[in-house]
């Protein structure tokens, strides 16, 4: 599943969307949506405030980008196999509602299946919870708070992927 082209996710001008695996070179645009994204804002700021996506990041992971056809970068999410957990997963703010999440974890899902994993852990960022449970997660506990990194606690939830 390192690329393909989707008919149910389409970008802002309505074009097709592609997930293809991320690669070194991608690491400066994901660390722009990353520290770019709104769901950060306020008190949640500062946790993306230094946050970067580096090449070897991306080498070590599996980590996927949705484009549209000009190779927009409209999402991204890297799974880690050992132990299995999606670790980051954005999607631009210009890109949300349109299914790019949704079809991010489709794509994860699938990735977790071919890798032989049963399921697939996510600490949450506390407003994005209720998506992860949208598209099939069920919560499993709260994540406690990690100062300074993460002030705030967190909803831990799982993919059953099986």
């Amino acid at each position: 599943m390192t690329s393909r082209i989707t008919d149910g996710a389409r970008g802002a001008r309505g074009t097709a969307v592609q997930v293809k695996r991320a690669t070194a070179r991608d690491a400066k645009r994901l660390t722009r949506l990353i520290r770019a994204s709104k769901a950060y804002d306020g008190r949640y700021a500062p946790m993306v405030a230094g946050y970067r996506v580096g090449p070897d990041y991306i080498e070590t992971h599996r980590v996927f980008l949705a484009v549209d056809a000009d190779d927009r970068l409209l999402g991204f999410y890297a799974l880690v196999l050992d132990p299995p957990e999606l670790d980051l997963m954005f999607v631009a703010d210009a890109a949300q509602g349109l299914g790019i999440g949704r079809l991010l974890v489709e794509h994860m899902r699938g990735e977790a299946r071919d890798a032989g994993l049963a399921d697939v852990r996510v600490v949450s960022h506390p407003p994005a919870e209720g998506f992860y449970r949208s598209v099939g997660a069920r919560w499993v506990g709260t994540r406690a708070a990690n100062p300074p990194a993460v002030m705030w606690d967190r909803p831990e939830l799982v993919f059953p992927i099986a």
